[in-house]
């Protein structure tokens, strides 16, 4: 009997345990596979080439009996808590467009509580990929194949065993001449450092550092980020921790297009009259700075002020709060590419197609003006630009004054902005007042509180009261009982299929509601039998 249940997690990777045979090891980690399966040892007919036919699958192919069960890019079946062995993945890291292929097709065809062993394939420069990608558990055949090779394993590389001796490394081993353990020690530090950018939210970002030394790595991650509608359910819809878009590779990550299609797709913006579009700025919320400020003063609330930024695209000043707009770090440099360019002239022309406004200014200089142009020519759009040398200067903003003479004042409606980014609901907000400084704030209706905004995401945490705002969407469904703490897998009968780790839900029962937070994606609720799928806040009996 075995048992596998997530932790943390940070897209398809996650720190988690597993149990077997009344041993217990905390995931992601190396360990001495024979020992801790025996039966590895006397297993046949499981290495069939991952290229392997159907036909050819179909008759040799086994899976063995007992842990780990081996599976097959063709044939993969295992049962919730076990762990899954993908013979021959080493041969994957060769071939990027198979390696992404392969692993959304076993992510769709396994239980999602199961844990993945990648046996002989794991080195200090492939193993941030391998758990980026999924798996959890590796033993160390790798390394020591490139010990008996003479070669010294490092994350940037394998290198020949003389480099040992140049103080590339100070570990035991390399102080000791042990070049086989300094590659085992090498591996393990890499596990455990891959683990804290886990825990930590960041996997991402080292992943794009590790990756840049190696081409097929790089293109494994690129066909990965193409299969957007697979990762983006495996991702967060919020992190607490900054964004560092430092590499080209960033522009692609999920959580940006998710931004940008909510944008299109599901926000309502507080007006459609005139709309302001403005630089962004170094310092996140956009309105501290004091570029915005000065731009909000010569605005004076007379237009739908937008944000042109890489790698974003298009921030409305009601979501400068949300995740990743108030989150993002990018070098600033004052130049953008023509990748750049053309990704956020995408996003505007598409944002401009989806929501007409009566005119458009442009307050804008170099490249940020280039692609307002540029997407106001895709969709037949004039703009007029209103900056003179520096957004900044004075001629600029008395210029942009000038062009606003006129306009109704109005206020920005932040509470509905987010609500309908987040929720993909149109809440009446008429009576709600936005009380509190900063990120401490709160919605109230009269006295009664309808939402908090969440200090770390910008998002709105909705109260029994404010669930009544919202009529349908982000519900679980679970089974006769009241949650005595947080609700678990087992309990959950249905979801909304939106719902992504960091949602905010309503749990709907026979018994209760209760607010609060999914730890999980949809998908993972309803096909786990272990871990906490919704961490609950409050309960109310029905």
């Amino acid at each position: 009997m075995s048992r596998y249940e997530a932790g943390k997690r940070d897209g398809l990777a996650r720190t988690s345990t597993y149990e077997h045979e009344g041993k217990t090891v905390s995931l992601p980690a190396a360990l001495d596979a024979d020992t801790f399966f025996p039966s590895l040892s006397d297993r046949a007919l499981s290495n069939v080439p991952l290229t392997a036919d159907q036909a050819f699958v179909e008759r040799y192919f086994s899976p063995g009996d007992g842990e780990p069960v081996t599976v097959h890019p063709l044939s993969a079946s295992a049962e919730s808590g076990d762990c899954v062995l993908i013979a021959n993945w080493h041969a994957a890291l060769s071939n990027p467009r198979n390696y992404a292929t392969w692993v959304a097709g076993l992510k769709e065809r396994l239980p999602p509580d199961t844990a993945w062993y990648a046996p002989g394939a794991a080195l200090p420069s492939t193993v941030c990929l391998l758990i980026y990608s999924g798996f959890d558990l590796f033993d160390y055949k790798g390394v020591d194949l490139a010990s008996a090779q003479k070669r010294l394993c490092l994350p940037e590389g394998e290198f020949p065993a003389g480099l040992m001796d140049s103080g590339v490394c100070g570990c035991e081993g390399c102080r000791e001449g042990d070049l086989r353990r300094h590659n085992r020690l090498a591996l393990d530090r890499e596990i455990a450092l891959v683990r804290h950018h886990i825990e930590t939210g960041r996997l991402r970002e080292l992943m794009e550092e590790r990756c840049r030394a190696n081409a097929a790595e790089v293109a494994t991650l690129r066909f990965l980020d193409r299969n957007y509608t697979f990762m983006e359910r495996y991702l967060p819809v919020a992190r607490a921790v900054p964004m560092h878009a430092n590499t080209a590779e960033s522009q692609n990550r999920a959580e940006i297009r998710r931004f940008a299609d909510r944008l299109i797709e599901r926000f309502v913006p507080s007006r459609t009259d005139v709309a302001v579009l403005l630089p962004c700025s170094a310092k996140k919320p956009y309105s501290l700075s004091r570029s915005h400020k000065h731009f909000m003063n010569a605005v004076n609330r007379r237009a739908h002020e937008l944000i042109v930024t890489s790698p974003l695209g298009l921030v409305p000043r009601e979501l400068e709060r949300v995740y990743p707009a108030g989150h993002y770090d990018v070098p600033v440099t004052g130049y953008w590419d023509r990748e750049e360019c053309a990704f956020i002239a995408d996003i505007l022309a598409r944002y401009f197609a989806a929501h007409t406004y009566g005119r458009v200014i442009a307050h804008l200089d170099g490249g940020a003006l280039s692609v307002a142009e540029a997407a106001a020519d895709a969709c037949g759009l004039e703009i007029e630009v209103t900056c003179r040398g520096h957004p900044t200067s004075p001629e600029s903003l008395r210029a942009l004054d000038e062009a606003l003479a006129g306009e109704r004042r109005m206020q920005t409606d932040t509470v509905r902005g987010i609500a309908s980014w987040q929720f993909a609901q149109e809440i009446n907000t008429k009576g709600l007042q936005v009380r509190g400084r900063s990120m401490q704030m709160a919605v109230l209706r009269g006295r009664e509180q309808v939402f908090s905004i969440d200090d770390g995401t910008g998002l709105l945490r909705p109260t029994f009261a404010g669930w009544d705002l919202i009529p349908e969407g982000y519900r679980v469904r679970i089974d006769g009982f009241v949650p005595q703490g947080d609700v678990l897998a087992p309990g959950i009968v249905d979801c909304d299929p939106r719902i992504r780790e960091g949602d905010e839900v309503l749990v709907e029962g026979p018994l209760a509601l209760a607010t609060g937070r999914a730890m999980m994606g949809a998908d993972e609720m309803l096909r786990s039998k272990r871990g906490v799928a919704v961490r609950v806040r409050k309960v109310k009996r029905t």
